[in-house]
C-alpha cells in the first residue's frame, strides 16, 4: 500500500454510481481502482479520458459480499459439488469472498491439511477464499498453538451428522477444546446441538419416518442444551464462540441474555432459517432437511426480530449442496443440507422487502452489507474486505434493488443443479460483481472472470 502523504497511483478503473453503499452512508460518486485496491471514493471523477470506466447508473454498488460458511466439498466429495462451481455460484449471488468448512474426506484437522486443501483450491477459485479449520477430538490441544497463519477460527461439531465425521461428544474433550482453543486465541464456531439428547429420543420414538414428523423428532430442545452448555463452556474458559445456524427462539434469547452479560458469543443466523418454516419441509421434504432442523412460523419470527435488532454477527449460507439421488433416498438416509450461496443475499433482501415494504430502501442495504460485509469481516479478522473505502480490497456488487424474477433451477451454479427457492418470486438481483478490481460475473452477458482467486491469511478480530 501507498505509504503516508505519497501521492495516489493513477486510477486503473473508475465505477461511477449515485448509490454507493459506504460505512458512512449511502452517496453518489466515482470509486477510484488501482493494483485491485480502492484508491479514493470521490465527489468528482478527475480521472483521465482513457481511463475505463464503469457506470452503475441507479444500482447499488455494494462492497463484496462475504459467506463466512460454505461446504465446497473438496477434498473428497467432489460428486456433489467442488470448487470452481462453488464459487460460480458465490459470485453469482455477489460473493467475492467465502470461507469454507472442515468437514471433507479427509477431513481439514492440520496444518497439513489446510495446505493440501489450499493447493487443490489454487487456480479454481474466482472468490478470495479462507479456510476454517476442523476440532479433531483426538487431539483438541492443538488449538492452542494453533499458527495463525494457518487458521483463526475452528469449526467444532457437538452432534453427528452424515458428514460431520468428527464429533467432539465426550464432555471432558468438549471442555479440553475450550480451554485450548481461549489458549491459542481461536475462534470457536459451533454445530450447537445434542446429539446424546437425539441418540436418547430415537431409542425411545424411534428416528423420522417421514418428513411430517422430521422437526418434532429433531426438536429445539437439542439446541437449547447444546446452546446453554456452550454459554457456560465460554464462562468458565473466556473462549470467544459463535454460534452457527441458530434455529429456535429461545436459543437467540439465550444468546442475547450471554451477550448482555459480557460473554465473548456470537451467533449467525442462515437465509434457510429465514426463508422456510417446517411447514415447507412438510411440503418439499428432503430439500429442506437441515441439521439443525428448520422449524415453526414463531421461530422464523424471532430471528428476524433479532435481525433488525442488531442481534446477530452474520448471515451465513450454510451452502451444504448434495446429489438429487442422494436427497431422494429415505427420510433416515437422506443427508441434511441445501445450496444456497447463490441464493443468499436475495434470498434475505426479498424476506426484508417483505417484511418491511415501508423501510427506507437504503437503510436496508445498509443493513444487508452489515450482515454479510462488514460483520463477517470484523467477527473473521479480514482487513480490506466488507467495507467499500479507500484502501479496501476493490471487491464491488452492482445490485439491482427493485429487479422481480423467478428462480429457476437452469440458472443454479452450484454441481448439485437444484435449489429449494426454485420457483419463488424474488426482489432484488446481482447484476455485476468485480474482485479486485476485475469482472467475475456479468449478469448480462452470463459471463464469468479468471479463476484467480487468493487464499487469505486471517489474522482475528478488530
Amino acid at each position: 500500500m501507498a505509504e503516508l502523504n505519497s501521492p495516489a497511483p493513477e486510477p486503473e478503473l473508475v465505477v461511477c454510481a449515485r448509490k454507493l453503499v459506504t460505512p458512512q452512508g449511502v452517496r453518489a460518486g466515482h470509486v477510484l481502482v488501482s493494483g485491485g485496491r480502492i484508491t479514493a471514493v470521490a465527489d468528482e471523477d478527475t480521472a483521465a479520458p482513457s481511463v475505463p470506466r464503469l457506470d452503475a447508473g441507479d444500482h447499488y454498488v455494494l462492497p463484496g459480499l462475504i459467506d463466512s460458511h460454505v461446504h465446497f466439498r473438496t477434498p473428497g466429495l467432489t460428486h456433489k459439488e467442488d470448487w470452481e462451481h462453488g464459487t460460480r455460484a458465490a459470485v453469482t449471488g455477489g460473493f467475492t469472498t467465502v470461507m469454507d468448512m472442515p468437514n471433507t474426506v479427509p477431513p481439514t484437522l492440520t496444518a497439513q491439511a489446510v495446505a493440501e486443501k489450499a493447493d487443490l483450491v489454487k487456480g479454481h477459485s474466482l472468490t478470495d477464499h479462507v479456510l476454517h479449520i476442523g476440532v479433531d477430538p483426538q487431539n483438541p490441544k492443538l488449538l492452542a498453538t494453533l499458527d495463525r497463519s494457518v487458521a483463526t477460527s475452528a469449526k467444532l461439531f457437538m452432534a453427528g451428522h452424515h458428514t460431520a465425521p468428527t464429533v467432539v461428544r465426550d464432555p471432558a474433550v468438549l471442555e479440553e477444546a475450550f480451554a485450548a482453543a481461549a489458549e491459542g486465541g481461536v475462534q470457536l464456531m459451533l454445530h450447537a446441538e445434542d446429539g446424546g439428547l437425539f441418540s436418547l429420543l430415537d431409542e425411545w420414538w424411534g428416528e423420522p419416518g417421514s418428513y411430517r414428523e422430521y422437526e418434532a423428532r429433531r426438536p429445539r430442545s437439542g439446541g437449547i442444551a447444546a446452546v446453554a452448555k456452550v454459554i457456560e463452556l465460554v464462562r468458565r474458559h473466556g473462549t470467544r464462540a459463535h454460534i452457527l445456524h441458530l434455529s429456535s427462539a429461545e436459543e437467540a434469547d439465550l444468546m442475547c441474555a450471554a451477550q448482555a452479560a459480557g460473554l465473548p458469543v456470537t451467533f449467525e443466523v442462515t437465509g434457510h432459517h429465514l426463508s422456510f418454516t417446517d411447514e415447507d419441509t412438510r411440503r418439499l421434504g428432503a430439500r429442506t432437511r437441515l441439521s439443525p432442523s428448520i422449524r415453526r412460523q414463531a421461530d422464523q419470527d424471532r430471528l428476524w426480530e433479532a435481525v433488525y435488532a442488531g442481534q446477530p454477527a452474520t448471515i451465513g449460507s450454510d451452502h451444504a449442496p448434495h446429489t438429487i439421488e442422494e436427497k431422494s433416498r429415505t427420510v433416515q438416509a437422506s443427508p441434511p443440507g441445501l445450496p444456497g450461496v447463490q441464493e443468499l443475499a436475495v434470498a434475505v433482501w426479498t424476506g426484508m422487502r417483505r417484511r418491511r415494504p415501508e423501510e427506507d430502501v437504503d437503510t436496508a442495504a445498509a443493513r444487508l452489507v452489515r450482515y454479510l460485509g462488514s460483520g463477517p469481516a470484523d467477527l473473521f479478522g479480514l482487513p480490506g474486505k466488507g467495507r467499500l473505502e479507500p484502501g479496501a480490497d476493490a471487491d464491488l456488487v452492482f445490485f439491482d434493488p427493485d429487479a422481480t424474477w423467478m428462480f429457476s433451477a437452469r440458472g443454479v451454479r452450484a454441481k448439485c443443479g437444484w435449489s429449494a427457492y426454485e420457483g419463488w418470486t424474488m426482489t432484488g438481483r446481482i447484476e455485476r460483481t468485480l474482485r479486485a478490481g476485475q469482472t467475475v460475473w456479468d449478469a448480462a452477458t452470463q459471463t464469468f472472470g479468471s479463476y484467480d482467486g487468493r487464499r487469505l491469511s486471517a489474522t482475528g478480530p478488530r
